[in-house]
């Protein structure tokens, strides 16, 4: 049995991500905004996934997106920390700034407030990124969990982000 004050799907999750890299020998990271790390958590839970994981980074404010992902203001001034164009920059900075083959980035409104009629609380928006693959070729989408609560929004993005993690995985409707 794992020990693990995480949820055991989120650790199973992050288990078939490590295991299936591993067997490529590819390298992932993240770069979160709602999940707040808990991506990078449920990787970490697992012992060795050094070997894997390379890199996660909780960007939280527009700031720390900006600063240390290389988001553009203009970008964000725009569109929105919760848009596509934002995710798609978070996966391109992550690659950027890591050794990562292959990057996530999660930016959404987990609520309970935060939320508008464009961008209701559920609204997460992620962006995968292969290293080498022309920029234009990075893969975003917009998912509505709905209002789950805050706990239940964010575990759902960081379920629905492990699984973007995997090789072959596609971004669409659940």
């Amino acid at each position: 049995m794992i020990e693990t004050i995480l949820p055991l799907e989120l650790v199973e999750a992050a288990r078939r991500v490590l295991d299936a890299n591993r067997a490529t020998s590819r390298k992932v990271a993240v770069a979160e905004s709602c999940t707040g790390g808990l991506v990078s958590a449920a990787l970490t839970e697992i012992g060795g996934a050094s070997d894997i994981f390379c890199a996660g980074f909780v960007t939280y404010s527009n700031e720390a997106k900006m600063r240390t992902l290389g988001v553009s203001a203009d970008i964000i001034e725009t569109f929105g920390a919760v848009s596509v164009a934002t995710a798609w920059a978070m996966a391109q900075g992550v690659l950027e700034a890591s050794d990562a083959d292959v990057a996530v980035a999660i930016t959404g409104v987990a609520g309970p407030g935060g939320g508008s009629v464009k961008k209701p609380v559920g609204t997460v928006v992620f962006a995968r990124a292969i290293r080498g693959e022309d920029p234009a070729q990075v893969v975003a989408d917009k998912r509505h969990f709905g209002d789950l609560g805050r706990g239940g929004v964010r575990l759902q993005a960081a379920l629905c982000a492990l699984e973007l993690l995997l090789p072959g995985a596609t971004l669409g409707a659940p």
